[in-house]
């Protein structure tokens, strides 16, 4: 077995050094069956696709409009602040522009260091199975719980301040603080938390994630997510978002496109690849629809995981623009491979240091930090060429197949005489 020590770990205030502990009956206001029944929590509802317009309030003749990034939930993300419940204040944190052709963003973060333990991750599998025993996100306290997050049943965005628990639990999905935050506004995206999927992407999480992007409604909140064996902590189905008023390198760097693809083509989805950047990463964006896209990427990152291929996602441009990076980092890590001066620096490159903000962990790490520094880790992250364009391949493939299947089964009856140049 494959497996990487001091590797950290997202954790909430209420995990336990014992994490076999029962949670039945804690008595802690966590979002456990033993205390989220009854319980009432904020409530916002999107408007599938609706670009990320202006909520009505609960009392809409009463109150002012919401708007969901800025005074909802950076509000509510501040007012955890002033709670004392995040295990640092992130906004302490010193943040440089790194000077190079890059302009990669480098943070010190020596709290997230000292406060986390360390803990063991498995990288040899990219799907593997949900354990209850260890922390998850069932066992966070509901003061950490920013609202829950879910599409509206009549076409238009709605903030509840208070509303009942489900009686499905299985269908809350919640967004939640990072209480060891990399950055301003950092929350997590929990999709179905009573569900307690795997880390695993499926098409209908992807668009919960998308839609967050969308609704944001701001360049600068991004949305992450990262597979097991590229630094995904937690086995439990989470994204990550925070804002960031500066832009990320990766989103300037040049791209080229990707030659048409069958399937992608229909969905009107551009593919390309970054060009001139330290990571080789696939972009995607455009599309007929925001859920076409959504849904383009999400075949991508199954594709992916179903043939054990760590990868990172980063959403940008307001779920407009995503890029997907397989990596190889903690593979190379576990063997050996990579060089000891970028392991001393406790850097664990996942979806923000891929696309260019680097969070140091030590101050002499940050003082020295150069673009030679930062690309040589990435460097050390990104597929070589070969395998690069062996993964893109079998990606593309997978979409020309299901394009394919879908063609045939609607024509199985009126076969057309370019038939097979369609498929």
């Amino acid at each position: 077995m494959l497996t990487i020590k001091k590797v950290a770990t997202l954790v909430s205030n209420y995990q336990e050094v014992n994490s076999h502990e029962s949670i039945d009956g804690c008595g802690r206001n966590c979002l456990g069956n033993c205390c989220l029944p009854g319980s009432n929590l904020p409530l916002y509802t999107f408007s599938k696709g609706n670009g990320g317009v202006k909520v009505k309030p609960f009392k809409s003749n009463e109150q002012p409009q919401i708007g969901f990034l800025h005074n909802l939930l950076l509000g509510q993300w501040e007012d955890r602040l002033s709670r004392a419940l995040f295990r640092y204040d992130v906004s302490n944190c010193e943040t440089k522009i790194i000077p190079g052709h890059f302009g990669f963003i480098a943070q010190l973060n020596e709290g997230r260091h000292l406060k986390k333990r360390p803990t063991e991750l498995r990288v040899d599998q990219v799907i593997q199975p949900f354990d209850g025993n260890k922390f998850n996100f069932t066992k966070i306290g509901q003061e950490e719980v920013l609202f829950r997050f879910e599409e509206s049943n009549d076409g238009n965005s709605h903030f509840f301040p208070s509303a009942p628990a489900p009686q499905n639990l299985s269908s809350m999905t919640v967004v939640a603080i990072n209480v060891s935050p990399i950055e301003y506004g950092h929350v997590l995206l929990i999709p179905h938390v009573h569900s307690c999927l795997r880390q695993m992407i499926d098409q209908e999480s992807f668009w919960l994630a998308v839609q967050m992007a969308n609704e944001a409604a701001d360049p600068f909140f991004r949305v992450g997510y990262n597979s097991l064996g590229a630094f995904a902590t937690i086995n439990h189905l989470h994204f990550q978002a925070y804002y960031l008023a500066l832009s990320f390198p990766v989103e300037t760097a040049p791209t080229r496109k990707i030659m048409t693809v069958k399937g992608l083509e229909d969905r009107g989805v551009i593919v390309s690849r970054l060009l001139d950047y330290p990571v080789r990463g696939i972009v995607f964006e455009g599309g007929r629809t925001l859920q076409d896209l959504s849904d383009s990427v999400a075949s991508s990152c199954i594709y992916l995981q179903n043939n054990n291929i760590p990868f990172n996602v980063l959403i940008a441009d307001c779920g407009k623009r995503i890029f997907l990076f397989p990596q190889w980092y903690a593979e190379k890590q576990a063997f050996g491979k990579v060089r000891q001066e970028l392991l001393d620096t406790q850097v664990n490159p996942a979806a923000w240091e891929l696309g260019g903000h680097i969070v140091l962990k030590r101050r002499k790490d940050f003082e020295e930090a150069s673009e030679t520094y930062v690309c040589g880790l990435l460097a050390e992250v990104s597929l070589s060429e070969e395998r690069f364009q062996e993964v893109l391949a079998f990606v593309l493939e997978a979409h020309h197949l299901s394009a394919c299947k879908q063609h045939s089964a609607e024509t199985i009856k009126h076969l057309t005489p370019d038939c097979s140049v369609i498929c």
